[in-house]
């Protein structure tokens, strides 16, 4: 489903992503790994086409897309749910959840919302309270739920474990869970814990300085060898 290939980043002067190359199949979830400042949140914005890319490609469904605009990226299914949840902060539940079905209309688009609810109940009890007024962990519900309301083929993660409880953290690798056992979507988890990427993910990179140091499927890795590139 996603394909990239030697993609290369500069901000400035520094050279923030180095050749980096990662496969993501359809029904899967691939765990991107690293510790803080190491390239993790710049190749996201890359895939979803808020940073540019220097050198390198980026295909999506066997299509060249390392061009593409964001707006091009979301139409054609990708979804992005960035660090720091970027909700609306000012909207209600309601209004932000419509703002995710804003390229969906008519039945389609009703049967996709009752699915959310069902993944995330407490955003129904909440439908009328301002997007900021709701918890940390709450709000990081409410941005993946408006994320998959586009119905995408990818979705991106970008720490969603970032400050929250851990009752929602349960919850949201329930629904993790639950989406790659569908099998129509893949996932990308963007994550500095491993315990929780390993139980989710069935394959792994870990970035380090803005280059792969390692990968593999979840069989593969070994958890000590993981750790010792995320210890800070």
């Amino acid at each position: 489903m996603l394909q990239v290939d030697q993609l290369n980043q500069y901000y400035g002067a520094a050279h923030t992503l180095r050749g980096v190359s990662l496969t993501l199949e359809k029904g899967r979830c691939l765990a991107l790994l690293g510790r803080n400042g190491v390239g993790k949140t710049t190749l996201l914005k890359c895939l979803m086409g808020v940073l540019p890319v220097a050198r390198g490609n980026v295909t999506l469904e066997g299509r060249d897309i390392t061009k593409l605009k964001p707006h091009q990226r979301a139409a054609l299914g990708i979804a992005y749910v960035p660090q720091g949840r970027e909700i609306f902060a000012r909207l209600t539940v309601e209004e932000n959840l419509l703002m995710g079905m804003a390229t969906k209309s008519g039945r389609k688009a009703s049967a996709i919302r009752g699915e959310v609810y069902e993944l995330f109940p407490v955003l129904k009890e909440m439908l009328h309270r301002r997007g900021g007024d709701l918890s940390g962990g709450q709000q990081q519900q409410l941005a993946i739920a408006r994320a998959l309301l586009a119905d995408p083929k990818l979705i991106i993660l970008d720490e969603p474990t970032e400050g929250i409880q851990p009752s929602i953290i349960k919850d949201i690798g329930r629904v993790i869970r639950l989406l790659r056992e569908r099998g129509d979507i893949g996932i990308l988890l963007c994550e500095q814990y491993f315990d929780f990427a390993h139980e989710l993910a069935d394959d792994f990179v870990v970035l380090s300085r803005g280059e792969v140091v390692t990968s593999g499927t979840h069989a593969q890795m070994d958890g000590e060898d993981v750790k010792r590139h995320l210890a800070v």
